[in-house]
């Protein structure tokens, strides 16, 4: 396995704080304190009432959500009737990657997801042209918090994506909630039309797309739930075509990180092609993976007692203090400050 030596810190784009705002919503409005939640995540507290601030950082975002689901025990953060208890997102993929094809892996991901909340109705929507999974809000008393929505149609969409192997092409995305004030940074979100004012949330393809197989891979599965709160929670990273094509590579190769030219070998290039296509999208391999083992890391920091030699190991560093030291350049903080409280 290739080992890591720190080099420069990660540098990305910010995510606004329109969604912190979001994710924090449920708990303002049952008056709960959120001040021990952002300082957790490492985000001053008077920064949400700076309509100029620049924002925080993907890991900041990931803490803050780790932070309040394994203090709620709840991955729905407050959003539903009744918690969204811990493992409920992995119990609701695996059902999806048991089945043939799309079509029953939606249909068995929507019966799952019913089970686990009451506040809506997941289904499979489909007819000759058009096909999606649809959900639709129960309580006529009360409405659904914007940022519950957008988050429910990002996770299941791109668990559709992986199940098929990133073949599902989206051609929209509905919403049954007025358009929000953030349209640049949904645009990057939802790669596709949006539309607002629907009778239902949710995603919609082509209906042919409903015989894609879907991928069975138990290993692939554990890397893909290890990286998706990065990947999914998180507003995604405006990365280009390539470089995501890079980083795919990496999160499927996980735990064995190919260098530039195993890479290469996979996209079908020469290592100085994917160089030089990486340099014009201005990545290159080296930051993109220490992107990736950056949220792995926030991940198992924050929701396990594996110890920092094994995280060290899996991520293919040489010993715990040239991981520790490449965490801090990462996210300016301690690997222990992203430990869950025991």
């Amino acid at each position: 396995m290739p080992h890591h030596s720190p080099t420069q810190p990660v540098t990305e784009p910010l995510l606004g704080l329109g969604f912190v705002r979001g994710m924090l919503a449920a708990l303002q409005a049952k008056g709960a304190d959120i001040a021990p939640y952002l300082q957790r995540a490492g985000i001053a507290a008077d920064a949400l009432g700076q309509d100029a601030h620049p924002g925080v950082t993907t890991g900041q975002f990931i803490a803050l959500f780790y932070a309040i689901a394994l203090d709620l025990q709840d991955e729905g953060l407050g959003m539903f009737s009744r918690p969204f208890k811990p493992g409920s997102f992995p119990l609701v993929a695996r059902v999806g990657m048991s089945a043939p094809d799309l079509r029953q892996a939606l249909r068995r991901i929507a019966s799952a997801a019913n089970l686990l909340q009451d506040d809506l109705q997941f289904a499979l929507a489909e007819n000759q042209q058009e096909a999606g999974l649809q959900m639709r809000w129960l309580h006529q008393d009360r409405q659904p918090q914007p940022f519950l929505l957008h988050t429910l149609v990002r996770v299941y969409w791109r668990l559709a994506v992986w199940l098929t192997g990133g073949a599902l092409r989206v051609g929209r995305f509905g919403f049954a909630i007025a358009s929000s004030g953030d349209v640049a940074d949904y645009a990057v979100a939802f790669p596709a039309e949006r539309r607002y004012g629907q009778a239902v949330t949710g995603f919609w393809f082509s209906a042919g797309q409903l015989q894609t197989p879907v991928i069975h891979d138990e290993m692939a599965l554990r890397a893909f739930l290890s990286d998706s709160f990065g990947q999914i929670i998180a507003p995604p990273r405006v990365l280009g075509q390539v470089s995501q094509d890079a980083r795919n590579v990496l999160l499927r190769a996980y735990p064995e990180w190919p260098d530039v030219h195993g890479v290469a070998r996979q996209l079908h290039r020469s290592r100085a092609t994917l160089q030089r296509q990486l340099a014009a999208e201005g990545a290159s391999l080296q930051r993109i993976k220490d992107g990736l083992r950056r949220d792995l890391a926030i991940s198992w920091l924050s929701t396990s007692d594996t110890t920092l030699a094994a995280i060290a190991a899996d991520l293919g560093f040489s010993d715990s203090g040239a991981f520790q030291r490449a965490f801090k350049q990462w996210t300016g903080k301690a690997c222990g400050e992203y430990r869950r409280p025991r």
